[in-house]
Protein backbone atom coordinates (compact mmCIF):
# COMPACT_ATOMS: atom_id res chain seq x y z
CA UNK A 1 0.00 0.00 0.00
CA UNK A 2 1.33 3.57 -0.54
CA UNK A 3 -0.08 6.42 1.55
CA UNK A 4 0.72 9.81 -0.78
CA UNK A 5 2.01 12.81 0.78
CA UNK A 6 -0.74 15.50 0.51
CA UNK A 7 1.12 18.23 -0.72
CA UNK A 8 2.31 16.58 -3.49
CA UNK A 9 -1.24 16.22 -5.00
CA UNK A 10 -1.76 19.80 -6.16
CA UNK A 11 -2.36 18.25 -9.81
CA UNK A 12 -5.34 16.53 -7.66
CA UNK A 13 -6.74 18.63 -5.60
CA UNK A 14 -6.20 21.80 -8.09
CA UNK A 15 -7.91 19.92 -11.12
CA UNK A 16 -11.04 21.46 -12.90
CA UNK A 17 -12.35 18.14 -13.22
CA UNK A 18 -11.98 16.36 -10.03
CA UNK A 19 -13.68 13.58 -9.30
CA UNK A 20 -13.06 10.01 -7.21
CA UNK A 21 -12.95 8.42 -10.61
CA UNK A 22 -10.62 10.65 -12.17
CA UNK A 23 -8.58 11.13 -9.08
CA UNK A 24 -7.40 7.39 -8.89
CA UNK A 25 -6.67 7.21 -12.10
CA UNK A 26 -3.98 10.00 -11.60
CA UNK A 27 -3.01 8.34 -8.79
CA UNK A 28 -2.64 5.08 -10.25
CA UNK A 29 -0.17 6.75 -13.23
CA UNK A 30 1.79 8.71 -10.33
CA UNK A 31 2.52 5.12 -8.74
CA UNK A 32 3.01 3.23 -12.04
CA UNK A 33 5.66 5.59 -13.55
CA UNK A 34 7.57 6.16 -10.05
CA UNK A 35 6.48 5.88 -6.59
CA UNK A 36 8.83 8.47 -5.45
CA UNK A 37 6.61 11.11 -6.73
CA UNK A 38 4.21 10.81 -4.53
CA UNK A 39 6.77 11.13 -1.85
CA UNK A 40 5.12 8.35 0.56
CA UNK A 41 4.62 8.91 4.15
CA UNK A 42 4.88 6.19 7.03
CA UNK A 43 2.15 6.05 9.60
CA UNK A 44 3.27 5.48 13.21
CA UNK A 45 2.86 2.30 14.64
CA UNK A 46 -0.40 1.87 17.62
CA UNK A 47 2.03 1.18 20.28
CA UNK A 48 4.18 4.14 19.52
CA UNK A 49 0.36 6.44 18.87
CA UNK A 50 -0.63 5.30 22.19
CA UNK A 51 2.99 6.31 24.12
CA UNK A 52 2.46 9.35 22.65
CA UNK A 53 -0.73 10.08 24.23
CA UNK A 54 0.61 10.69 27.54
CA UNK A 55 2.67 13.25 26.15
CA UNK A 56 -0.06 14.98 24.34
CA UNK A 57 -2.49 15.19 27.26
CA UNK A 58 0.19 16.85 29.28
CA UNK A 59 0.83 18.96 26.59
CA UNK A 60 -3.42 19.61 27.27
CA UNK A 61 -3.23 20.08 30.62
CA UNK A 62 -0.30 22.56 30.91
CA UNK A 63 -2.10 24.75 28.40
CA UNK A 64 -5.31 24.76 30.52
CA UNK A 65 -2.97 25.35 33.15
CA UNK A 66 -1.47 28.63 31.43
CA UNK A 67 -4.94 30.09 30.98
CA UNK A 68 -6.62 29.29 34.42
CA UNK A 69 -3.02 31.12 35.78
CA UNK A 70 -3.30 33.89 33.24
CA UNK A 71 -7.33 34.53 33.98
CA UNK A 72 -6.80 34.33 37.35
CA UNK A 73 -3.76 37.50 37.28
CA UNK A 74 -6.35 39.12 35.44
CA UNK A 75 -9.12 39.18 37.68
CA UNK A 76 -7.03 40.45 40.36
CA UNK A 77 -5.43 43.09 38.32
CA UNK A 78 -8.57 44.20 37.09
CA UNK A 79 -9.09 45.20 41.31
CA UNK A 80 -6.13 46.82 41.45
CA UNK A 81 -3.89 44.21 42.66
CA UNK A 82 -1.18 42.21 41.37
CA UNK A 83 -0.29 38.29 42.18
CA UNK A 84 3.51 37.24 43.01
CA UNK A 85 5.13 36.58 40.31
CA UNK A 86 6.43 32.62 40.66
CA UNK A 87 6.41 29.68 38.21
CA UNK A 88 3.01 28.19 36.98
CA UNK A 89 3.22 25.24 38.44
CA UNK A 90 3.25 27.39 42.30
CA UNK A 91 1.13 29.59 40.96
CA UNK A 92 -2.04 27.11 42.97
CA UNK A 93 0.07 27.47 46.40
CA UNK A 94 -1.01 31.38 46.32
CA UNK A 95 -4.59 31.25 47.10
CA UNK A 96 -4.53 33.08 50.36
CA UNK A 97 -2.81 35.79 48.61
CA UNK A 98 -5.90 36.90 46.67
CA UNK A 99 -7.64 39.68 48.10
CA UNK A 100 -10.39 38.82 50.56
CA UNK A 101 -12.81 40.29 48.43
CA UNK A 102 -12.01 38.24 45.38
CA UNK A 103 -11.20 34.87 47.09
CA UNK A 104 -14.48 33.82 47.60
CA UNK A 105 -15.42 34.05 43.12
CA UNK A 106 -11.93 33.26 42.81
CA UNK A 107 -11.27 30.03 44.58
CA UNK A 108 -12.87 27.01 42.46
CA UNK A 109 -10.88 28.43 39.35
CA UNK A 110 -7.36 27.53 42.06
CA UNK A 111 -9.44 24.36 43.32
CA UNK A 112 -9.13 23.75 39.63
CA UNK A 113 -5.57 24.81 39.13
CA UNK A 114 -4.70 22.67 41.87
CA UNK A 115 -6.02 19.23 40.13
CA UNK A 116 -4.71 20.22 36.71
CA UNK A 117 -1.15 20.37 38.55
CA UNK A 118 -1.64 17.17 40.07
CA UNK A 119 -2.35 15.59 36.59
CA UNK A 120 0.36 17.22 35.09
CA UNK A 121 2.95 16.06 37.86
CA UNK A 122 0.95 12.18 36.76
CA UNK A 123 1.89 12.91 33.66
CA UNK A 124 5.08 13.78 34.13
CA UNK A 125 6.06 10.72 36.00
CA UNK A 126 4.59 8.48 33.29
CA UNK A 127 6.76 10.27 30.82
CA UNK A 128 9.68 9.51 33.14
CA UNK A 129 8.93 5.80 33.36
CA UNK A 130 8.74 5.99 29.44
CA UNK A 131 11.93 7.55 29.26
CA UNK A 132 13.76 5.14 32.06
CA UNK A 133 12.52 1.81 31.34
CA UNK A 134 10.27 1.56 28.12
CA UNK A 135 12.88 3.14 25.77
CA UNK A 136 16.06 3.44 27.51
CA UNK A 137 17.99 4.57 23.91
CA UNK A 138 16.21 7.85 24.79
CA UNK A 139 19.38 8.33 27.46
CA UNK A 140 21.70 8.99 24.48
CA UNK A 141 19.67 12.05 23.31
CA UNK A 142 18.95 13.18 26.32
CA UNK A 143 23.23 13.92 26.58
CA UNK A 144 23.00 17.62 24.89
CA UNK A 145 22.03 20.18 27.71
CA UNK A 146 18.58 21.41 27.43
CA UNK A 147 17.39 17.87 26.39
CA UNK A 148 14.44 16.18 28.41
CA UNK A 149 12.26 13.06 28.99
CA UNK A 150 9.47 15.00 26.75
CA UNK A 151 11.56 16.13 23.87
CA UNK A 152 13.48 12.64 23.73
CA UNK A 153 10.67 10.26 24.22
CA UNK A 154 8.74 12.45 21.47
CA UNK A 155 11.79 12.38 19.14
CA UNK A 156 11.87 8.49 19.75
CA UNK A 157 8.20 7.96 19.23
CA UNK A 158 7.96 10.35 16.08
CA UNK A 159 10.42 9.19 14.16
CA UNK A 160 9.77 5.45 15.71
CA UNK A 161 12.87 4.06 13.08
CA UNK A 162 15.99 4.78 13.46
CA UNK A 163 17.23 3.76 10.16
CA UNK A 164 14.53 4.97 7.68
CA UNK A 165 16.57 8.06 6.91
CA UNK A 166 19.67 7.42 4.80
CA UNK A 167 21.31 10.11 6.67
CA UNK A 168 20.65 12.37 9.49
CA UNK A 169 20.56 15.44 7.59
CA UNK A 170 17.14 14.26 6.16
CA UNK A 171 15.75 14.58 9.55
CA UNK A 172 15.68 18.31 9.64
CA UNK A 173 13.34 18.44 6.48
CA UNK A 174 11.30 15.63 7.81
CA UNK A 175 10.63 18.11 10.43
CA UNK A 176 9.70 21.04 8.75
CA UNK A 177 12.75 22.55 9.67
CA UNK A 178 14.43 23.55 6.55
CA UNK A 179 13.94 26.77 4.08
CA UNK A 180 11.48 26.49 1.64
CA UNK A 181 12.37 27.45 -1.80
CA UNK A 182 11.03 29.23 -4.90
CA UNK A 183 14.09 29.31 -7.51
CA UNK A 184 13.78 30.31 -11.18
CA UNK A 185 16.41 31.78 -13.13
CA UNK A 186 18.13 34.61 -11.09
CA UNK A 187 15.35 34.74 -8.44
CA UNK A 188 16.05 32.19 -5.66
CA UNK A 189 14.14 34.39 -2.75
CA UNK A 190 14.68 33.51 1.08
CA UNK A 191 11.83 31.60 2.74
CA UNK A 192 10.24 30.51 5.76
CA UNK A 193 10.76 27.01 6.88
CA UNK A 194 8.28 24.59 5.02
CA UNK A 195 6.52 23.38 8.67
CA UNK A 196 6.05 19.86 7.45
CA UNK A 197 6.02 17.04 9.65
CA UNK A 198 5.20 16.58 13.10
CA UNK A 199 4.16 20.51 14.28
CA UNK A 200 4.64 19.28 18.11
CA UNK A 201 7.87 17.61 18.17
CA UNK A 202 9.04 20.68 16.00
CA UNK A 203 8.00 23.09 18.82
CA UNK A 204 9.86 21.29 21.40
CA UNK A 205 12.67 21.33 19.78
CA UNK A 206 12.52 25.10 18.94
CA UNK A 207 12.22 25.30 23.07
CA UNK A 208 15.10 23.20 23.07
CA UNK A 209 16.81 25.45 21.02
CA UNK A 210 16.08 28.79 23.05
CA UNK A 211 17.31 26.59 26.53
CA UNK A 212 20.76 26.42 24.93
CA UNK A 213 21.12 29.85 23.56
CA UNK A 214 19.76 31.60 27.03
CA UNK A 215 22.71 32.34 29.44
CA UNK A 216 22.62 30.28 31.88
CA UNK A 217 23.04 27.32 28.93
CA UNK A 218 26.88 25.81 29.10
CA UNK A 219 29.03 26.64 26.06
CA UNK A 220 28.90 24.42 23.42
CA UNK A 221 29.99 24.58 20.30
CA UNK A 222 25.88 24.57 18.93
CA UNK A 223 25.41 27.30 21.38
CA UNK A 224 28.22 29.59 19.42
CA UNK A 225 27.09 28.68 16.01
CA UNK A 226 23.58 30.01 17.18
CA UNK A 227 25.13 33.20 18.30
CA UNK A 228 27.00 33.75 15.13
CA UNK A 229 23.93 33.77 13.56
CA UNK A 230 22.06 35.97 15.78
CA UNK A 231 24.46 38.38 15.88
CA UNK A 232 24.40 39.08 12.30
CA UNK A 233 22.11 41.73 13.25
CA UNK A 234 19.45 41.46 10.43
CA UNK A 235 16.10 41.55 11.22
CA UNK A 236 14.53 38.82 13.24
CA UNK A 237 18.16 37.60 12.96
CA UNK A 238 17.37 35.26 16.44
CA UNK A 239 14.56 34.01 15.65
CA UNK A 240 16.34 32.47 12.51
CA UNK A 241 19.15 31.17 14.80
CA UNK A 242 16.52 29.66 17.03
CA UNK A 243 15.49 27.29 14.69
CA UNK A 244 18.79 27.15 13.16
CA UNK A 245 19.58 25.25 15.86
CA UNK A 246 16.80 23.36 16.12
CA UNK A 247 17.63 21.82 12.86
CA UNK A 248 21.04 21.44 13.80
CA UNK A 249 19.82 19.88 17.29
CA UNK A 250 17.41 17.27 15.39
CA UNK A 251 20.36 16.00 13.33
CA UNK A 252 22.70 15.79 16.43
CA UNK A 253 20.22 13.77 18.23
CA UNK A 254 19.24 11.13 15.59
CA UNK A 255 22.99 11.03 15.26
CA UNK A 256 23.77 10.20 18.57
CA UNK A 257 20.51 7.86 18.26
CA UNK A 258 22.10 5.78 15.42
CA UNK A 259 25.75 5.34 16.26
CA UNK A 260 25.33 5.86 20.09
CA UNK A 261 28.36 7.95 21.05
CA UNK A 262 28.85 10.05 23.89
CA UNK A 263 28.18 13.70 23.05
CA UNK A 264 30.82 15.97 22.48
CA UNK A 265 30.15 19.70 23.28
CA UNK A 266 33.31 20.84 21.22
CA UNK A 267 33.70 17.90 18.14
CA UNK A 268 37.42 17.55 17.57
CA UNK A 269 38.50 19.57 20.30
CA UNK A 270 37.76 22.91 19.27
CA UNK A 271 36.46 24.19 22.07
CA UNK A 272 39.65 23.54 24.15
CA UNK A 273 41.98 24.85 21.33
CA UNK A 274 39.49 27.86 21.75
CA UNK A 275 40.30 28.54 25.25
CA UNK A 276 43.53 27.71 24.82
CA UNK A 277 44.17 30.32 22.43
CA UNK A 278 42.08 33.17 24.79
CA UNK A 279 44.47 32.17 27.95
Amino acid sequence: MIVANARELHAISGSDRKSDRVDAEKLARYARVDRRILRPIRHRGEEAQADLLVIRGRAVLVKTRTQLVNAVRGMVKSFGYRMPACKAERFASLKEKIPAGQRQALNPLMEALEQVQQQIDNYEQQIEKLATEKYPETELLRQPWGVGAITSVSYLLTIEDKDRFQQSRDVGCYLGLRPRRSQSSERDPELRITKAGDCFLRSLLVECAQRILSNKAPDTALKRFGERLAARGKKNAYKRAVVAVARKLAILLHKLWVTGEVYEPFPGGSGQKTVQAAA
